[in-house]
């Protein structure tokens, strides 16, 4: 039985956020980097799905977001795009691909929707990148901010820590926040920041905020798809919420294939293909003739 909803939901757009923004309806965010997730996402209702750089680290095993490519990058959005056919699509633009100017920026994000399908794309940082963004805003691309714990920063922060603890912090953020709603973004990605201030800034910005370890005032929520379904290596952070264990299952599934086929359980009969019987009787009478003797 097909899973699919069918095609009658309305295909999400950037204009849409806003919509749901202005009438308190939730934005369902998710991360995906194959046809096969981003399908199953997708037919399940989810408003916008995010190539996100941490296709990096639950995908390609690096351990941080820093080394994947912008042609890994492409490469992942083309499959998903493939798949996608009500969602918003965004892909993050990785680390190196903006941070040596405007114009580089500028042919990185034409490169994301003209060679990927992307339909925006998401950039980390505040006031510094406001001019930059309105750039790219201003060629035609949406743009999703993202301030708080920047993953692409993780240097800087001296880790993935909880950014937004104190008085002067939260000013900045909240400026940050600001910046990037006049500079004209379509959604504002809020991570790893305290709920009291993520339900600030979501009541000061006219931009739909989205929020992952920030607080459920945000007007959308966004989750790594290996975190949901448990497909990642190592303890997860306090604001996943586990669906459902797909690692095990997965794992349980492969264990008794390989014993069944030590077994030589695998494949049973069923399994197999045969010939046809006139085919198989020719053989065999083949097989039983004598063999013609060697001069």
């Amino acid at each position: 039985m097909s899973i699919t909803t069918g095609d009658f939901r309305q295909r999400i757009t950037v204009q849409t956020l806003a919509e749901k923004k202005r009438l308190h309806q939730p934005i369902v965010s998710l991360t995906a980097y194959d046809y096969a997730t981003a399908r199953l996402a997708d037919e399940a209702g989810v408003d916008l799905i995010l190539v996100g750089d941490s296709l990096a680290q639950v995908v390609l095993g690096y351990e941080s977001t820093l080394p994947v490519s912008m042609e890994e990058m492409l490469h992942h959005c083309r499959a998903v795009r493939r798949a996608v056919r009500h969602a918003l699509l965004v892909i993050d633009m990785p680390f190196g691909s903006y941070h040596i100017g405007t114009h580089a920026a500028l042919e990185q994000a034409v490169r994301c929707v003209k060679d990927a399908g992307a339909e925006a794309v998401k950039i980390e940082g505040g006031r510094s990148r406001a001019a930059m963004i309105r750039r790219v805003i201003a060629a035609e691309i949406p743009v999703i901010g993202h301030i708080g714990l920047t993953p692409q920063s993780v240097h800087r922060m001296g880790g993935y820590k909880v950014q937004g603890k104190s008085t002067g912090a939260i000013d900045a953020l909240r400026r940050d926040a600001a910046a990037l709603d006049e500079a004209g973004v379509s959604a504002i990605v809020l991570e790893g920041i305290p709920r009291e201030v993520a339900t600030r800034i979501t009541a000061e910005v006219a931009t739909p905020t989205i929020g992952i370890g920030a607080a459920p005032e945000c007007d959308g929520q966004i989750l790594v798809f290996h975190d949901l379904v448990g497909l990642t290596f190592t303890p997860a952070a306090k604001f996943v919420r586990r669906y459902c264990n797909a690692g095990e299952v997965i794992a349980s599934a492969i264990r008794g294939y390989a014993e069944d086929v030590r077994n030589r359980a695998f494949p049973a009969d069923a399994e197999c293909y045969h010939l046809p019987r006139e085919v198989q009787a020719e053989l065999e009478a083949g097989e039983a003739a004598p063999a013609i003797e060697r001069k």
